[in-house]
């Protein structure tokens, strides 16, 4: 299935090989990536990261969504994944990445929101969750702001660049993002 979906701002869609420059533009930039477990990028992991990407597209059962974010008028500001952990328990985990200049204006919360309506609807998910460095007070915002219910926190769970990091971990069920929706 071919992911193309749209907010009142952004296009969240697949990625596609001349994208490549514009995924290298945000993912060398150090503090894009500093609550990132990758990066910041070179040539070659920028190039492997959109071939997994492209690959992701034609697995049967697809279980990966990596999306290109971009702004309506076509200027690509990020990505965005949805990946099933579990086909049984109907879990998935999301994650984004915007470029510096896209930050502070609601993107994030806009895209992470289309996330949950697609894992849900589409493909019939019953728990979506997501972890964020203990210092990434952005993107908890983002996650709160999408109904997302702070569970626990995960103690040095990541080693980044060398140092042990922790992890904040979200949740929202299927139930309680349709009764938020309807508010």
């Amino acid at each position: 299935m071919k992911v193309d979906l749209s907010t009142k701002r952004l296009r969240l869609h697949e990625f596609t090989p001349e994208m490549e420059s514009h995924i290298h533009e945000y993912a060398i930039d150090a503090e894009v990536v500093r609550f990132q477990p990758w990066g910041p990028n070179t040539p070659a992991d920028t190039k492997a990261f959109l071939a997994a990407a492209i690959a992701y597209q034609t697995e049967q059962p697809r279980k990966t969504y990596e999306l290109a974010v971009s702004t309506l008028d076509g200027r690509h500001i990020g990505g965005a994944r949805i990946g099933i952990q579990s086909v049984t328990n109907g879990s998935a985990d999301l994650g984004y990445t915007l470029r510096r200049d896209a930050w502070g204006q609601g993107y994030g919360t806009e895209l992470a929101r289309a996330l949950l309506e697609f894992g849900f609807r589409e493909l019939g998910l019953h728990r979506i969750w997501a972890t964020t460095d203990t210092e990434n007070i952005a993107s908890q915002r983002v996650l709160e702001k999408c109904g997302m219910r702070r569970e626990g926190l995960l103690r040095e769970n990541l080693l980044v660049r060398g140092a042990w990091r922790s992890s904040l971990l979200y949740s929202v069920l299927a139930h309680e993002h349709r009764q938020s929706a309807a508010r």
